[in-house]
């Protein structure tokens, strides 16, 4: 976009004209990948004293209870002999003993009941340096596996303490063979495994309870984890929020200018660069941005291009990066097909998140 350091409107003005993401082709290293596997910024504060649970909910008060003695058995010693020497396969070691209890544990609930929170809050609770525990979306980790290959993922998070998942895709077996694979090998190596999932399509409750069918897709890791079922109030899924009204070419244009480290890019522009950068590198794509300005939103024209949309969506809500926009609201960014199929829970999700973001950035225009 135009570098030009005169603003088509009144109000501040940055030195340079606003930034364009699509002007950006960042090259991530591995072990920034990697470091940056860690709560989103949203979350940084959370710990388990920060979650309320409902008084008519009892299991939310015993999800806390039996998380945080996870998160102290932790910090406790493995068994003797099973040192890395054995491990890669040179030289011999003593058979690893059998942990005491399950080295995993799944969190089932609805929407609402916070378990990426209490997820979130297991990550800063266990006692290991950061370096030595992770945390990501199963799309994260999938990315992660496609930057770095299989064998070099596994080298990586086998040193690893913990590792926590959100949102643990059902709806890709492909993805899902990949990742269950993944664990098991880190399984082996002794890494501590936390999950919460989404459902299958089709499934009764969008999103209530899907323990069985995570179980059933991880197949024989499920012995490694232990279930907490999370009861509450469902206080999310209650259709989505109607999206705020775009505004014009004109205002948003205006707004990028007067806002300091603000991008400006023509929608559909974006989306033909999001096809030149690989998933993993969405959030360094965003680096130093603090509002995303858009103009002409229209339709996403297929599933590929609306699944890398997806991942824009999160890395910026993870950011809580306002996002002002032209066009069409975001509830029209998917076909009714879209909305429909497999993916409808990850398109839901993004346009929930849009428009989230799109009520954020209201209070840029004219400021």
């Amino acid at each position: 976009m135009s570098s030009s350091s005169t603003a088509p409107g009144s109000g501040p003005v940055p030195d340079a004209g606003p930034l364009s993401l699509c002007a950006r082709e960042p090259h991530v290293p591995a072990d920034r990948l990697v470091a940056e596997m860690v709560p989103p910024p949203r979350f940084d504060s959370v710990r388990f004293a920060t979650y309320i649970p409902d008084p008519n909910q009892p299991s939310q008060t015993e999800a806390v209870r039996v998380l945080e003695g996870f998160a102290a058995g932790l910090g406790a010693p493995q068994a003797s002999g099973t040192g890395r020497r054995g491990l890669f396969g040179f030289g011999r070691a003593k058979a690893p003993k059998a942990p005491a209890g399950p080295r995993g544990v799944y969190l089932d609930g609805g929407y609402g009941v916070g378990k990426t929170h209490l997820l979130a809050s297991l990550w800063h609770a266990a006692p290991a340096e950061p370096s030595r525990k992770a945390f990501g979306t199963f799309v994260e980790l999938t990315n992660l596996v496609g930057a770095l290959g299989f064998q070099q993922t596994v080298r990586t998070l086998s040193g690893h303490s913990l590792l926590c998942i959100d949102e643990f895709e059902l709806d890709d077996p492909g993805d899902t063979v990949l990742v269950s694979t993944l664990l098991g090998k880190l399984v082996e190596a002794g890494v501590a495994l936390a999950a919460t999932s989404n459902t299958l399509p089709g499934k009764l409750g969008e999103g209530r309870f899907a323990a069985a069918d995570f179980l059933r897709e991880i197949q024989g890791l499920s012995a490694h984890f232990r279930t907490l079922r999370i009861d509450g109030e469902d206080y999310r899924h209650r259709g989505l929020p109607e999206a705020p009204a775009p505004f014009s070419d004109e205002e948003v244009m205006k707004t990028a200018f007067a806002t300091e480290d603000a991008s400006l890019d023509d929608f559909p522009s974006l989306l033909e660069h999001l096809a030149k950068v690989h998933p993993s590198r969405y959030g360094a794509l965003t680096d130093g941005v603090r509002a995303v300005c858009l103009t002409g939103v229209r339709p996403v024209p297929d599933q590929s291009t609306a699944l890398r949309l997806v991942v824009l969506a999160d890395r910026l809500y993870d950011r809580e990066v306002p996002v002002l926009a032209s066009g069409l609201p975001f509830d029209r960014l998917f076909s009714e097909e879209m909305l429909n199929g497999g993916y409808r829970k990850k398109y839901f999700r993004a346009i929930s998140r849009l428009t989230a973001l799109a009520r954020d950035a209201k209070g840029l225009v004219g400021a």
